[in-house]
């Protein structure tokens, strides 16, 4: 049985930070990055980390390697990174900004949300940094955007499209599940969650036009009307672009090929033009594979 992690990191232009990151995510070969992410103009990072986890006599999880990684990686970003001086095109309200575990390979739900809140707990007392917990991990599935619209992780701060500096108050105005309720401006908060495979898909858009990939990016959202269990950012991704950045919550379910159809009509009653979006990471399936084969041919 398999654990997946990804951990999304407020950094990818700093190679030294990301240098330092990943020797703390190779220390233990029993843990695989499997895949990862980063996005220069979001100046962020995603790494997809992979491990078992063993149980006890009765069947309950015990110990998996991706909960010491894991947390040697959150050391190792706070010690490279200062939140007051980031600056992006994502939202984000911490160096750390999300972690979450799927279940992989016969794994449940249950063991995901089992490492979710040892690492929440060992995050918040450790390294005293809030940390809330959603979907499968918190006590009554609150789900993460819900959470991020209460702590204004949605609304811009600079230059009206970009995110900089920690702007929130440092006394937060809803309680933390683990951790202080006072905020570390150079550290953030970090969201924890454990949820079954959430997709990630991107649908570039040939505008610098960020108003109009809002009003593209509501209407192909679930919340806006558009597609079910579909959940949307519209975003300026570089000097000539914008962004329509989705999550497919369900994916099996509606998946990338409804999103592009969406996107595209909705972009042409704009009179804008689109590019055939991209996943930014590998199926449940792939990465299985690709851990099974990295982990077999590990010198160590």
């Amino acid at each position: 049985m398999l654990l997946c992690c990804k951990l999304y990191i407020s950094e990818s232009r700093n190679k030294a930070a990301i240098d330092s990151i990943e020797q703390a995510a190779k220390l233990d070969p029993e843990t695989v990055i499997v895949n990862k992410f980063d996005d220069r103009a979001y100046n962020r990072v995603r790494y997809t980390l992979v491990s078992y986890v063993a149980h006890d006599s009765t069947g309950c999880p015990v110990f998996s390697p991706l909960q010491q990684t894991v947390l040697a990686v959150v050391e190792a970003a706070y010690g490279a990174i200062n939140l007051e001086s980031h600056s992006g095109a994502h939202p984000r309200l911490g160096v750390v900004d999300d972690i979450v575990f799927h279940p992989l390979a016969q794994a449940s739900l249950d063991e995901a949300a089992w490492i979710a809140k040892a690492v929440a707990a060992e995050i918040g007392n450790r390294f005293q940094v809030p940390v809330y917990l959603y979907a499968a991990a918190h006590p009554t599935g609150k789900a993460l955007d819900t959470i991020r619209r209460e702590l204004g992780y949605y609304r811009p701060n600079f230059m009206g499209n970009q995110w900089a500096g920690w702007a929130q108050p440092e006394l937060l105005p809803e309680k933390p599940d683990e951790g202080p309720t006072l905020v570390s401006r150079s550290r953030g908060i970090v969201m924890i969650g454990a949820r079954p495979w959430v997709a990630t898909y991107n649908v570039p858009i040939l505008s610098t036009d960020v108003s109009a990939a809002r009003r593209i990016a509501q209407m192909v959202s679930a919340r806006g009307g558009g597609l079910p269990t579909v959940q949307t950012l519209g975003l300026v991704h570089g000097e000539d672009s914008t962004e329509i950045a989705c999550m497919l919550l369900e994916p099996n379910q509606i998946g990338a090929d409804r999103v592009q159809n969406r996107v595209e009509m909705l972009a042409a009653q704009e009179g804008l033009d689109v590019e055939k979006g991209y996943f930014t990471d590998f199926s449940p399936e792939m990465i299985t594979e690709r851990y099974m084969k990295l982990i077999s041919t590990d010198p160590n």
